[in-house]
């Protein structure tokens, strides 16, 4: 069965989502506060159940934390590993770009400001699973009908996961546990963060614009802010530093976009 965690403080919003989420067949449990977030995720990583997690709805402003330190904490806390990359929409009531770019650059997935309609979140909430599933299914089926993919990148014939030969290395990406590794390392990347890197990794020679790469990770790319794609990139470079500084994966096109340095 699909779960979903809730973590919002008002009893009205948690009811009105907890209604419309059962109507969908989907499991949910509702906390109340941030405390309760990391012992509940690490309780739950030890059981058979963790695998049933589909999603975290998190509320930014919560009574005893924020948010989106909460969120940070979920994608970087060695015990609960296995639930990293488990998709997270925030729920906030701040309406400013600045505010809606953090929740982003943090780890999030998405976003909804409130008020908002519980059938458009769960629209959301469908639309980053069916881009998992296109992206792992596009993954697991690399053949030569992919016409963004270049020439020096190959699908690992053995197996499913598929290798990348660019300027900057070999990179192996493996579907079945979204893992990206990058000079024999895994990257510690968000669900948008990785898509956008598979994205550029396919057609290396290939300047993106803002708006291209928001359409390639975004089902709703006009909810977001095109800008949002700096934000992201700026912490993909900051974790490819950590592997090696010295190569510059990722290059500017002012006015552009993005690409990788040339295959």
């Amino acid at each position: 069965m699909t779960h979903i965690l809730l973590v919002e403080d008002d009893p009205a919003i948690a009811m009105s989502l907890k209604v419309t989420c059962k109507r969908e067949g989907w499991q949910i449990t509702w906390l109340d506060n941030a405390s309760n977030v990391l012992p509940f995720l690490r309780n739950l990583h030890k059981s058979a159940e963790a695998q049933d997690l589909s999603a975290i709805i998190l509320d930014v402003g919560l009574p005893d934390g924020d948010g989106l330190s909460l969120c940070q904490q979920i994608r970087h806390t060695p015990d609960i590993a296995g639930l990293k990359d488990i998709p997270i929409i925030f729920l906030t009531a701040r309406s400013d770009e600045v505010d809606r770019i953090l929740g982003l650059e943090m780890g999030g997935d998405d976003y909804c400001a409130k008020p908002f309609s519980p059938r458009e979140l769960v629209a959301r909430l469908k639309a980053i699973w069916r881009r998992e599933q296109l992206l792992s299914q596009q993954s697991t089926n690399h053949t030569a009908a992919d016409n963004t993919v270049n020439d020096n990148s190959s699908s690992n014939m053995s197996g499913q996961a598929l290798t990348f030969e660019c300027q900057s290395g070999i990179w192996h990406y493996q579907p079945l546990n979204y893992s990206l590794m990058w000079q024999e390392q895994k990257l510690e990347l968000s669900n948008t963060e990785r898509k956008i890197l598979l994205t550029l990794l396919k057609a290396p020679n290939q300047v993106f614009s803002r708006e291209q790469l928001l359409s390639a990770v975004s089902d709703y790319p006009d909810h977001r802010l095109a800008r949002t794609i700096d934000s992201h990139i700026k912490s993909i470079r900051k974790q490819l530093a950590t592997v090696d500084a010295s190569i510059d994966v990722i290059h500017t096109h002012r006015g552009l976009g993005y690409a990788l340095c040339p295959a």
